[in-house]
């Protein structure tokens, strides 16, 4: 009887759905018309079950969902569209779900373990790069036998060509994960690492990047780690190599891979010819790698993440076997971390046509394109402000007035939990500074010389072969499963 009444039910709820568009007094609203748009678009989704020759990890280290909230409406105005409908590459991935980052010792993560979770399908804990949760941090010795293979071994089995792609040092936490295991993710290089430790056998990571299985493509900063500390640096003669045990890795590099190319700026990135068979090693920095508002004072030239993304996926789709690329936009993290909100939005958006770049070069029938954050950040964005209120102004409310807090000064839409945006004593009135320029630090409320990491879900969006498993509120570690199964499809 219930089952015969839920049926009647469900065809009821149907039939009136079907008629709805020419029935309710709303369908010719813009927004119904939107919606119903939005449905179409939808409905039109068909999941592919083809294997995947290509997969490209973009991973915004920091990204989480305030900050894309944010970056989308930011990336509007600076169009001088209306922000909050702005839709971005991201947005129009079209499957997504929400993703639990927390580590295996700790309710909010750094980016070690979430890294190691993406690219080697296992939870682990902060600081410990590679290595299971057996391991213990600086305990050399004991993370032996702790090794996790990553998503690039696996695609180096398969017979795909490999690539890291970063902003950060191509030595810090979330890049490593593709390719290093270490106890410490501050071990990048030599000088690092403790005697007990070395003694112990344990090797930094740019070594381990050097030596370890070749990479075909690596882009990013972080030069300092592999050259000795009586070595001038290339682009600031001012400044050497961190590294105490004399090793060029450059030259080691070279010497490894005769047919490959090293480079470290603008005029050697350029000079790359994509259809050339050897791998490259570009290190376009001594640290990170700049901020793309500053990027263009840069000495040496460097290129932007969309320009490494261009050129990193020209190389390797020149390799027969199909390639895994794994794309760090690093320093929407580091942005967060200074309470510099302004900036931090602005490698979002760099991240975003990254992202529409790698969508113009490749066929989506045989490449899946994966685009998550390792971790959030605390950033919020609070107040009532009218509709395309400046993201990073003082809040207006609806009827054009100033809002102002209880101390009687107006706030910003944009603030932190934590930071060095936390002031002693008095609140500055932000109406008499540029809350707009890319160096203001947005207010904090507990002061912290550097910014924390947010614990909240992060969102995973996807396109392409078996991108339909995608749903749901998922384990962090499972987007590398899915990202295997989409390269070796096993059918149920």
């Amino acid at each position: 009887m219930f089952k015969c009444a839920a049926s009647v039910l469900v065809l009821s709820l149907l039939s009136a759905t079907a008629v709805s568009a020419q029935t309710v007094p709303q369908a010719e609203d813009s927004y119904y018309r939107a919606g119903q748009a939005g449905l179409a678009t939808r409905m039109a989704v068909r999941p592919s079950t083809e294997r995947a020759r290509n997969i490209i990890l973009f991973i915004g280290d920091g990204m989480g969902i305030s900050t894309q909230t944010a970056a989308r409406i930011y990336q509007g105005q600076q169009a001088g569209a209306d922000g909050e409908s702005t839709v971005t590459t991201i947005d129009s991935l079209p499957h997504a779900a929400l993703v639990k980052t927390y580590a295996h010792d700790a309710q909010v993560p750094d980016s070690a373990p979430t890294a190691t979770a993406l690219l080697a399908g296992i939870k682990t804990r902060n600081d410990i790069v590679g290595l299971n949760q057996t391991a213990r941090l600086n305990d050399c010795a004991g993370s032996r036998g702790t090794e996790a293979s990553t998503l690039l071994d696996l695609a180096r089995i398969s017979g795909r060509a490999t690539g890291v792609v970063s902003t950060a040092r191509i030595t810090h936490a979330t890049p490593a994960a593709a390719y290093a295991h270490t106890p410490n993710r501050d071990w990048e290089n030599d000088s690092e690492i403790p005697e007990t430790a070395r003694a112990e056998g344990c090797i930094d990571i740019a070594r381990q990047l050097v030596e370890g299985d070749p990479i075909d493509v690596v882009l990013g900063g972080g030069r300092a780690q592999f050259l000795p500390r009586e070595m001038a640096d290339p682009e600031d003669a001012d400044r050497e190599g961190l590294r105490t045990d004399g090793r060029d890795l450059t030259q080691d590099w070279q010497a490894r891979n005769p047919a490959g190319r090293y480079v470290w700026n603008r005029a050697g990135f350029d000079a790359i010819d994509a259809a050339q068979t050897g791998p490259v090693l570009g290190l376009f920095e001594r640290d990170h790698m700049e901020f793309e508002v500053q990027r263009a004072a840069d000495a040496g030239g460097e290129p932007s993440l969309s320009e490494m993304t261009a050129k990193a996926i020209a190389m390797l789709e020149t390799r027969a076997g199909g390639y895994v690329l794994v794309i760090e936009s690093g320093r929407i993290d580091h942005a967060h971390h200074l309470g510099l909100a302004g900036i931090a939005l602005d490698e979002t958006v760099e991240l975003d046509h990254a992202v529409r770049t790698a969508l113009g070069l490749v066929d989506l029938s045989e490449t899946l394109i994966v685009v998550t954050a390792d971790h959030s950040h605390n950033l919020s964005i609070a107040g009532y402000p009218q509709r395309n209120n400046p993201i990073l102004g003082t809040v207006v409310d609806v009827d054009g007035r100033l809002t102002r807090a209880a101390d009687g000064k107006p706030y910003t839409t944009l603030s932190y939990a934590n930071g060095p945006g936390a002031e002693d004593g008095e609140r500055v009135d932000p109406s008499t500074v540029d809350t707009r320029r890319m160096d203001y630090e947005q207010p904090a409320l507990v002061p912290l010389r550097s910014a924390s990491h947010g614990g909240e879900d992060v969102a995973v969006k996807a396109v392409g072969p078996w991108s339909h498993l995608f749903g749901g509120t998922i384990e962090q570690n499972l987007i590398y499963h899915l990202m295997v199964q989409a390269m070796e499809p096993a059918q149920p």
